[in-house]
Parts: structure tokens; sequence; C-alpha cells
């Protein structure tokens, strides 16, 4: 992270603002009043594809979509910026729409004395990068909505997050805030546009980081960091971090690996349990499956209830190690659950996936999700409800309340497993079966949540390289049917092959013009995933066509690592992202991609471009490894040969497809499998069939154990020692 930036002038100047004498000390600023229209006029965002700016065509506010139009009124009129940036499914983001955006005052003086902007920050992660690590480093605050105040050069200099209309309890209202740097704008316009200046400068400073180190790689790091996350594991709940809890995959996906390729029981046992508790709270959804965004509690009992398509894949992934590393089928199950919803739900007719689903239904929070204790009895038969109303934790009072809402609706429980250790005879089990469906049937009369239709290429590449390795792990063909109609899709509405052009976001028959790392990185790694579920040899060299332009168009040869963009003239400066955040960085999942395409393909430019990045971020895994969680897992498969599990065979036998299979079957992460035709790797090549029949050979570096047609064999080939103990406890033991 940037180092926070010493206030400056407009800091100081608006801190008053937030002293709770500041409502004693002067009169109110007068407010202007303006009767609202009986039918509203749409603004420049009807004109607009992303779901989110259409949320606000119909805002009283003169909003410009971000582009060379808003920027030129602000230079031509002088006047500040007021960039807003959001999603569509972004609970806060409606709250603050509802009391701010749709109010015509506010609408009047944002007109008068601004340039309001919109910017969805799925569709333009680049741009929301930027101004999210600025206000992180002027101390205000970071999360969506975002409202960052900019000089007409794009500058920040203020801002934050949600904000309340008005002034409340010592904290300045929207207006109060609008009218304070109007204020200051006006008389000093100067000082403002030279503290941000400042701040521009240093941001960009931070933002380029080191070069490459020369020093050589540290795997040691890893356990390290390993240790350091499970020092934070919630015995009592499972997690590790306080509330609000995030699943954040990638650290539970981190201890695991530790965990089995060191044999280390206690760091498997508490991912284990992870999964197990987080599966049985309310951020599950226990009727329709997937999972919310994340809780508001410890114990993972009441989410925000947006579903992101982004979580949703990762927790498959995990979810499938889970599996993969115990033997125990509830985590598979858990799998099954979240496809059956992103498929019944979140998938477009021609096989791309959706990105989201709101947290509100008719403007209210879990609307949807929610029952009331009456409403479960008026549907059940009496042992039915006997036996639901306990297990799924309901009451009378109820769970949840929506206080965001001036009016939030009474006794709304959120359904969980009240005791998750609990085990059903086979007819609670049916009684229990009965219950969910007549639930489930009663929930899909409502009104259901906004979905968010735009399909981005970042989000379907994790979720196909998660359907990928679902769909072999799980032997259901159907799976892998949709996998490869994904990577259909996205290769003929997103992919150009003549100019190996990826682009991001495709919505309704058009697709946008932005050029983005995560774009072409998590599709990359989506890609590679599908190749080896299916060997493939057309996927491989689509895999191979993407690394290559993913390099020239992003990668830094001088300071190494992969700009977040490729620029333009609407971006401050260009920057490389650095956090494994909810969604993993385009530098590290560039380069866990380029690592396997390397083992793959014996490519040695993919494996020099991922470990020049991998050294110019050695100084933030050894200082901040919570910040890179998935760069760790890179840094393992670098740090030492991996397994080539080699099948030469037509893919299509079934012989063929029993020793793919096999290979996926055990956990394994550093490990890649490959066939003998297309751009492997040369070696690959001089494979052949053994007896006539499908073979299979497992190698690390230039030797090769006997080759076998035997699935066994190679499952014992590629699996990890042991733990010393018995996996699963009930209670596990923390580090």
């Amino acid at each position: 992270m940037i180092r926070p930036m010493r206030p400056l002038f407009l800091l100081a100047a608006l801190a008053a603002l937030s002293s709770p004498a500041r409502a004693t000390d002067a009169p109110p600023t007068p407010q202007p009043t303006i009767k609202p229209t009986s039918k509203p006029t749409p603004n420049r965002l009807a004109q607009e594809k992303s779901p989110y700016l259409l949320q606000h065509q119909f805002n009283p506010v003169d909003w410009y979509p971000w582009g060379p139009e808003a920027f030129a009124r602000a230079k031509a009129e002088n006047k500040p910026i007021l960039l807003s940036i959001g999603y569509s499914t972004c609970h806060w983001c409606h709250v603050m729409e509802r009391e701010s955006f749709e109010n015509p005052a506010i609408a009047q003086y944002l007109k008068e004395h601004f340039i309001a902007i919109k910017l969805d920050r799925e569709e333009r992660p680049d741009v929301d990068h930027i101004y999210m690590t600025a206000m992180q480093a002027l101390g205000l605050g970071g999360g969506w909505p975002l409202n960052a105040f900019l000089t007409p050069n794009r500058q920040p200099f203020y801002g934050g997050t949600y904000f309340p209309p008005e002034d409340k309890a010592g904290r300045p209202g929207f207006l109060s805030i609008l009218q304070r740097i109007a204020e200051l704008w006006e008389k000093d316009p100067a000082a403002i546009q030279d503290d941000a200046q400042k701040i521009a400068t240093q941001l960009q400073s931070h933002m380029a980081q080191e070069a490459p180190s020369s020093d050589p790689l540290k795997p040691e790091l890893v356990p390290t960091a390993a240790a350091l996350f499970s020092q934070n594991f919630d015995p009592k709940h499972g997690g590790f971090s306080e509330a609000p809890k995030f699943p954040q995959p990638q650290i539970p996906s981190l201890i695991l690996m530790v965990g089995v390729h060191t044999a280390n029981p206690s760091l498997i046992d508490q991912v284990l349990f992870t999964c197990r508790r987080m599966a049985a709270g309310g951020m599950y959804d226990q009727l329709g499956g997937g999972f919310a965004r994340y809780s508001v509690d410890e114990r993972w009992l009441v989410p925000h209830f947006e579903k992101m398509l982004y979580d949703n894949a990762q927790l498959i992934d995990l979810y499938l190690d889970a599996g993969l590393a115990s033997g125990d089928p509830s985590h598979h199950a858990v799998v099954r659950d979240i496809l059956r919803y992103l498929q019944r739900e979140m998938t477009h007719p021609d096989g791309g996936f959706y990105s989201a689903e709101d947290a509100d239904s008719e403007g209210q929070e879990g609307k949807f999700y929610c029952f009331t204790q009456s409403e479960i009895q008026s549907l059940l038969t009496k042992e039915e409800a006997a036996l639901a109303l306990p297990y799924f934790g309901v009451t009378e009072p109820g769970n949840f309340v929506d206080h965001s809402h001036p009016n939030p609706l009474p006794n709304l429980n959120v359904l969980h497993r009240a005791d998750p250790d609990r085990t059903l005879n086979p007819s609670e089990a049916a009684l229990l079966s009965a219950a969910k469906a007549k639930l489930f049937a009663a929930q899909r009369l409502r009104v259901r949540p906004h979905l968010d239709d735009k399909i981005l290429t970042s989000w379907n590449g994790l979720m196909l390289g998660a359907l990928s390795r679902a769909a072999i792990i799980l032997n259901e063909a159907p799976l892998l049917e949709a996998a490869r109609k994904n990577f259909r899709f996205i290769t003929a509405k997103l992919w150009d092959p003549t100019t190996k052009t990826l682009y991001h976001r495709w919505r309704d028959g058009a697709r946008d013009s932005a050029q983005l790392l995560s774009a072409y990185a998590s599709y990359l790694r989506g890609s590679i995933e599908l190749y080896q579920a299916t060997l493939d040899p057309a996927v491989l060299d689509f895999a191979v066509a993407l690394a290559d332009s993913m390099i020239a168009k992003f990668y830094d040869p001088q300071g190494a690592g992969f700009y977040t963009s490729t620029g333009g003239e609407d971006l401050l400066f260009k920057a490389k992202d650095d956090y494994d955040g909810a969604e993993p960085s385009g530098n590290s999942t560039a380069v866990c991609a380029l690592l396997k395409l390397a083992a793959i393909t014996e490519n040695k430019s993919y494996r020099a471009a991922a470990e020049a990045t991998l050294k110019r971020a050695l100084p933030r895994l050894t200082e901040t490894p919570q910040a890179l969680p998935l760069m760790l897992q890179a840094l393992a498969f670098a740090s030492e040969e991996p397994f080539r599990a080699v099948i030469a065979g037509d893919p299509s036998l079934p012989e063929t497809q029993a020793l793919l299979r096999a290979a996926h079957s055990v956990y394994q992460t550093h490990r890649v499998i490959l066939g003998t035709t297309g751009p492997v790797e040369p070696f690959a090549k001089t494979l052949t069939l053994q007896n006539g029949r499908p073979t299979a050979y497992v190698c690390t570096g230039s030797s090769c154990l006997p080759p076998t047609s035997d699935p066994a064999a190679i499952q014992n080939s590629l699996r990890p020692p042991s733990p010393k103990t018995p996996k699963n406890p009930k209670t596990p033991a923390p580090q």
C-alpha cells in the first residue's frame, strides 16, 4: 500500500467540516429547492451498455460517462469533477442513489458547480484501481460507491465512499461536502490543483514500484506466509479474518497447498473446517446454491446478499480442492450446487456467464432470500416445519434487519444450518428435502434480484477454469460441454484472431474497446485448464496466441511486471496492480498462467516473463504476503520442477479419458497435464502408445516413470504425502 499522504490544503480545510462543533459555529448554508418533474427525462447514461450506468439514466444528476466529452467540458468550464464509481449489484451504491443522486437539490448543485461522471468499476477496473488507491492513501477509505473529486486534468484531491445526504452526528452530508469543495475551488483553485499535482506524482511513483530483484526466488516465503495466515484462524467459526468475513479463496487455497504438500494436518484441517462452516452459514444460499459476497458477522450468518461470478468461480476451485484433499464428498456436493445455481441463473443461452445478482429485491436487501417463521409454517406440513425451523435456525423475531432502509421488513430469517455438525437420519433427510423443495418453489415466485447481465472476459476466464476442472474431476460430461460452449462464446464475441485482440465486455450484442490485463490473464488461465481437461490442441493454440498477445501488449520489459491496461488518453497514468483481493490481480494471474503454459510448451519466454514478475514482487511478498496469496502460489509452482503427466492417445477414447480423469483426481498443485499433439513441448511429441493402448507418462525434468495404461498407477505417481493424522476432525486443531 502507498504510505498515507500528509493532509494538504483541501484536506485541512475540509477537516473542519467533519468537526462535531461545525453545526453550531455557523448558520447552515441555504439549500436550493426544486420541484420534481412527473416524468423523468433520461440523461446521457441512457446511451450506455453498462447495467450500472443504465440504473442511473433517470437520475436528475447531469451525468456523463467516463470519456472525452466530460473531460473537455470540465476544462472548458474550469469545474472540478465528481467521479462516482460503483457497480450495478452494489447495495450501498443503491442507498446513495436513493438518498442523494435522486435528490433534485443535490442534482442541481452538482450541475452548477461540478462535472459529474459515472463509472462502472467492473468495466474499467484500471480507472478504479488508480482512484481507489488514491483515496486509501489519503486516509479517506476504500470501497464502493467510491466518490472521488478530481481536477479538470483528472488528478484526485478528495473523496470517500458512501456519504449520507445530510449532516448527521458530526459527519458531514454529501451536499455539505459539495458546497465546501465548491467554495474552496472558487476561492483558490490553484491551491487545490497544486495539491492534486503532488498527490498524482506520489501516486504514480508508488504505483510504478520496484524493478525486479536480482535475488533468486525465495520458496521459503510460501510456508512462512501460510503459517502467518494460519495464526489468524478462527477455531470457532472458521475463516482467517475478523468480521466482516470475506471468503478470500486464495488464502485458504494457499494454506491447503502448503498443508498437503508438507503433510501438515493442522493446516489442512483449518481449511476443511472453514469450508464446512462457510457452506453451513447464511452466506451460502441453502435453497438455491451459490455464495453471497461476504458475511457481515464472524459466523458466516448474515451476508451482503449480492452474488458475484468471480466469488463463486474461485469457491468452486476451493471446494474441488477440499474434496480432493479430504475425500469428503460433501465438498463436491457444494460444487454441484454452485454450478446448478450458475447454470440456472447466470448463464447466457450461448454460453457466456453473467456478472452478478443484486442484494436487493423490490428495494429491500435480502427480501428474495429471507423467510419469516410464519411464512415457513404456512408453506410446510407440521412435520416438515418441526424439522426445518430449528435446522435452519428460524425464529419468530428473525436474525436479519436491513438497517440501511428507512422502512426495513420485520422478522426476517437468513436460512442457515444452525447445527453444522448435525447428521440427519434417512427419514429426516427425506423430510428436509421435501421442505427445501417447497421453500425453493415459493422463493421462485418472488421478484428476483436485478441481474447484471454483462459478460466480462476476466470473470468468464475464472469460471472457465473452475468449470473445466469440475467437469473432469466430477466426471460430468455436460459440464465439459458447458466449458467448451463458453470458450466458443468468448472466442467468437470478444476475440479478434486477426489482430490477436481480446476485449473485456460484451452485452446486448456489443463489445467494448477496453484492453485489460485481467481479461487476457484470466482467460488465458481458464483456457489452460480447459486444455488440461480435454487435451484439445486447438485450445492450446489459442492459449499460445493469447499469451503472446498479452506479453506484447502489457508486459514491461524494463521494469518487469504487467500493466493493468494498455492505457490511453483517458487514463491518468499506466499502473501495475499488485493486490489479490476478492478478485486475483492481473499480475498474479498472468504469472500463474505463464508458468503452466511454459511447462506445457517449453517456451522459455513465458517462464522468463513470469519469473521476472515474481522477482519484482519479492519485496511485497516478504513484507505483506497477505496482499498476494495467488502470487505466493505461483512462487511455489516456480520454485520446483512440476510433474508433467503426458497422455498419449485419442482424447475421445474411453481409455484415454480414464487416464486423464485419473491425473486430475488427486490433489497435486505442482503438475501440468498435456497431450502429444499441438504446440506441446518437443519431448512429449516423442511419447507414443504402448501395446497399442492409450498410455500415460509421468515425468519430472528429463526423467519419466515407466509408462502405464493403469489409471491407479498415475494417481499413485502424482499423489502427495499423506497427513499423519485422520482428516476432517469436527474440532480442528489451530496451529
